[in-house]
């Protein structure tokens, strides 16, 4: 029953660390009470078309084909003739939602919106869309409902084919783009015949918005250097020329229509997008129409990349700009109000009017902007003590309103560049103060956190040396002593409380600085086993105390680093191949020695491979099928000729079917590939099998006998037809390896148990799982068990990471789940994924339970071992976190500390997962009779 209360406390512990970093890092950049402000003067366009291709690369755009042909050759004339054309930088997470948020609404969501998979409005926001007269809009079920949900009236409508169309695997994705465009066109024969339609399209400020999916879709299932990827960019150009004639032919070519052509985010060699690589975050940005600069040819001009030189674009002036100043730029030519949450900056150089219009335009957006500040520093100011309030010095009052008469001012005399520098000075400033708010708790919470953490990791340390040592020497307590720091901790509580209260901090604010009262409070009142760990190290040997201390951190650096260098990991492997030759094991165990080092240096390959997934190889996960099954052969045969023990044929059943579940998960991998590559589509069959295959496998090992070896085997052939399905390379061999060196670890655990002087009760052929040891076996904790934990996180560490599964959101392939499904649903493919990754957890929990068996040790003392090991890691990545720098080690430092956090809670649910898969069994017709020698 401790244990139990233990692990719920350990988990909503936890749970709370992991979601500081989101009331840290993550909180909504949305304020609400601002008034809309649009630019007085008129504006040059009545309507504007949004055009956005989903998943298009800048590079694969402007480049010219193999034999020096535009690849979009209408595109290419506009460029070149009639409009203005850049790079849109976007930002991180580079996901559908995010991008067309960014362009349409022009701020960057937060991390919250994954929740919603991309798709609904965690928080309500005003859009371009919101503020025009009328909107249409015709893509895709996952983009356009969002924007039509979160809009104000009945203005906005969307026009979506079905969820399904949404298919990897379909024969032609190009389709999706196809049917955009002929449904805009039969929407404006439509409007010819209809008077209420057609009084509305000829209205001013109307949206067209047209999202292209097809380019995504190509990109996921081809790659982006594919033929099916460039042919759809070719398809979108004429797509783009025909709606653009329509639209003058209805229009009665009146010159009041703006166009732009931009993308959500880009997409990797490998086909995937999520994280800051320039391939994901560079996307095309092409305006042109009415409002919109022409073409400006140019001698010179200096970028840090050579793409000028290898698109043949020298000569035609690049205007890069931020994919949130796309919104401002839209709302600036058809004159409709900047959106309200908008932090783009409004990008001149596009515009083609009067200088008078620049200057009042960029007068709109920073009093857009700076509104949004006020209303940011008024919330700060009302939940902060006023003695404790630091305000933005940098944009007080008094320079607020100086800004803006002096703007006002340069805009009546006519000084109208003076004005656009003092509006974007003005904005730059506005930004900063935003930010500033927005993480003006931010050093507070840390310290509160942070203290937490390190509250509770001492408190698991106590309370591995008071159960599981025998370096404590009374367990008497003071009554009196208690009671004072009872007092003494409840005071500073109340204090604590009492100060968040009068600032109306939100609920988890409480959270935060309580918990370390909480948990110091547990610290403190094992002031006795704290004075005899004292006395123990005061007279431990000076030099062994620093040794220990320098290996100990040296492992916990390995860990660490390894979460940035795959690479480290082989490090540690080739370390732990030695380990026998520097302890008596190698004279004690020969074989098993061997059988270590071998598959320690065998599994140190992988982390020196290629992130999975960008290099698709079929054949090699055949081979890691074909071997799968020889090896479960052989261990079939093995165990029918064992003197150990009897086994039943109705066990040998299990075995069996499992083996076939081998071959026909190698056998579908290599159909649905093959059909697909020849697009025919995913078989219902293979489906069916697949679904079927990873359904059974979460109680097909339940079937099995518990016995230590028989269990194990069919763990692991369960996990790795399951495993065959989601792979799509080399990655197939990475569990073999692993449950290989698994098998080597428990022996090499039982010599290492018997060097120690300790006598194991049976042997590794008979044990068995479900046998409960009696409490008195269990032994107190060794030095040599901090290794063993040890051993345990490096591993788990190393099935996190060995093949670059999750090393960065990006090296997730599609690929991977085509076996289950190819119509895209972030959820279930999600899932699959997580599942993909869960796969080396098991098998290396599950030998881990072993060795608990095997050296007669309670699970809870080499569990708090893991958890103090874990927790370091996690209090070590929250102080790497940090707000500065590009955006992609922004992400990286913050996705890191979430990693290990949500391992750390993970290690506790394995713990609890690898017991049930190797002690329980479900019994389907009658006990099996067990004959044991």
């Amino acid at each position: 029953m401790d244990m139990l209360i233990f692990v719920i406390a350990g988990l909503l512990v936890h749970c709370v660390f992991l979601a500081s970093i989101f009331d840290i890092y993550f909180t909504s950049p949305l304020v609400h009470g601002m008034t809309p402000h649009r630019t007085p003067l008129p504006p040059p366009a009545k309507r504007l078309v949004l055009f956005v291709a989903d998943g298009l690369r800048a590079d694969v755009l402007y480049e010219l084909d193999y034999d020096g042909t535009p690849r979009a050759p209408y595109l290419r004339k506009i460029i070149e003739n009639k409009g203005s054309w850049g790079i849109s930088h976007t930002h991180v997470p580079t996901e559908s939602r995010p991008g067309h948020v960014a362009i349409i609404a022009g701020f960057y969501e937060d991390v919250s919106a994954v929740a919603k998979g991309w798709k609904e409005n965690p928080v309500e926001f005003d859009s371009f869309f919101n503020e025009s007269k009328y909107t249409w809009s015709w893509g895709s079920p996952d983009i356009l409902p969002m924007f039509a949900k979160g809009a104000s009236g009945d203005h906005v409508y969307t026009f979506c084919y079905t969820a399904e169309k949404e298919d990897f695997g379909a024969q032609d994705a190009t389709k999706l783009d196809t049917w955009v465009f002929d449904h805009v066109k039969n929407f404006f024969q439509a409007a010819r015949n209809n008077q209420t339609l057609f009084l509305k399209v000829n209205e001013e400020k109307i949206v067209l918005f047209l999202h292209l999916l097809g380019i995504d879709t190509n990109g996921h299932a081809h790659r982006p250097n594919s033929r099916e990827y460039k042919d759809n960019i070719r398809k979108v150009d004429e797509g783009i020329k025909e709606i653009v004639s329509v639209l003058e032919d209805f229009y009665g070519n009146d010159g009041k229509t703006a166009f732009i052509l931009t993308s959500d985010h880009g997409m990797t060699d490998w086909g995937s997008h999520g994280a800051g690589h320039p391939s994901e975050t560079l996307t095309p940005l092409i305006a042109w129409g009415a409002g919109v600069n022409y073409p400006q040819k140019v001698t010179f001009q200096f970028f840090e990349d050579e793409f000028l030189k290898e698109w043949k674009l020298e000569n035609w002036k690049r205007l890069d700009l931020n994919q949130a100043d796309i919104a401002p730029l839209m709302a600036s030519l058809i004159g409709v109000p900047f959106p309200l949450n908008s932090v783009g900056v409004l990008p001149l150089d596009y515009l083609n009017n009067s200088v008078r219009f620049k200057a009042e335009s960029m007068f709109t957006n920073a009093v857009q902007i700076l509104e949004q500040f006020k209303v940011k520093m008024t919330q700060k100011k009302e939940s902060t003590l006023s003695f404790l309030f630091t305000p933005f010095h940098l944009l007080s009052d008094a320079e607020q309103i100086n800004f803006l008469r002096k703007a006002r001012s340069y805009i009546h005399q006519e000084k109208y560049h003076e004005a656009v520098s003092l509006c974007k000075n003005l904005i730059n400033l506005a930004l900063e103060g935003l930010a500033y708010y927005h993480t003006y708790d931010r050093l507070f919470l840390g310290i509160s956190v942070a203290m937490g953490f390190m509250g509770w990791t001492s408190y698991v340390i106590l309370l591995i040396i008071k159960t599981h040592t025998s370096l404590t020497r009374s367990n008497q307590e003071n009554k009196a002593s208690t009671l004072l720091i009872l007092y003494g901790f409840a005071a500073i509580g109340v204090l604590i409380g009492f100060l968040l209260m009068i600032q109306t901090c939100p609920w988890m604010y409480y959270v935060y600085c309580l918990l370390p009262v909480t948990v110091w409070y547990a610290v403190v009142k094992e002031f006795r086993v704290i004075q005899d760990l004292v006395s123990l190290l005061l007279a431990f040997p000076l030099g062994q105390s620093i040794g220990f201390l320098v290996i100990g951190t040296l492992g916990i650096e390995i860990l660490v680093f390894s979460f940035f260098y795959r690479s480290t990991l082989t490090v540690g492997l080739v370390a732990f191949a030695g380990w026998p030759y520097i302890t008596r094991l190698w004279a004690q165990a020969k074989v098993a020695s061997m059988s270590w080092t071998v598959l320690c240096l065998l599994l140190a390959v992988f982390p020196l491979m290629p992130v999975v997934g960008r290099e698709p190889n079929i054949s090699l996960v055949t081979v890691a099928g074909m071997l799968s099954f020889l090896i479960s052969f052989f261990s079939v045969i093995s165990l029918c000729k064992s003197k150990n023990k009897y086994v039943p044929m109705k066990d040998l059943s299990i075995h069996f079917f499992q083996m076939l579940s081998i071959a026909l998960s190698t056998y579908v991998v290599n159909s649905t590939h093959s059909s697909l590559h020849h697009k025919k589509g995913l078989p219902v069959i293979n489906q069916i099998i697949s679904w079927t295959t990873l359904a059974s496998s979460f109680f097909v090992p339940l079937l099995s006998p518990t016995f230590f070896f028989q269990r194990l085997l069919s763990i692991i052939l369960s996990l790795m037809s399951n495993y065959l399905l989601l792979s799509t390379g080399y990655e197939a061999l990475f569990p073999l390896a692993l449950s290989g060196l698994m098998f080597a670890w428990i022996y090499m655990e039982t010599g290492a148990l018997q060097l120690c002087g300790d006598s194991l009760k049976q042997k590794l052929a008979v044990l068995n799982f479900s046998y409960t040891t009696d409490i008195t076996q269990f032994r107190q904790l060794h030095l040599d068990d901090i290794r063993r934990s040890f051993f345990f996180v490096f591993f788990i560490v190393t099935a996190f990471f060995g093949t670059g599964n999750i090393a960065s959101v990006n090296s997730f392939d599609p690929a991977s789940v085509y076996c289950f499904l190819t119509v895209f649903n972030p959820f279930i493919m999600g899932g699959l994924l997580v599942w993909k990754i869960v796969i080396p957890f098991v098998l290396v929990s599950c030998a881990f339970e072993a060795v608990q068996v095997t050296t007669q040790l309670s699970s809870k003392s080499l569990f708090l071992i893991v958890l103090v090991i874990s927790d370091i890691m996690a209090l070590h990545f929250f102080f790497l976190v940090k707000d500065y720098g590009s955006w992609l080690d922004i992400g990286t430092s913050i996705s890191h500390y979430i990693l290990v956090m949500v391992f750390t809670i993970f290690i506790m649910l394995l713990s609890g997962l690898a017991q049930l898969l190797t002690t329980k069994r479900i019994e389907l017709c009658g006990r099996t009779k067990r004959h044991s020698l």
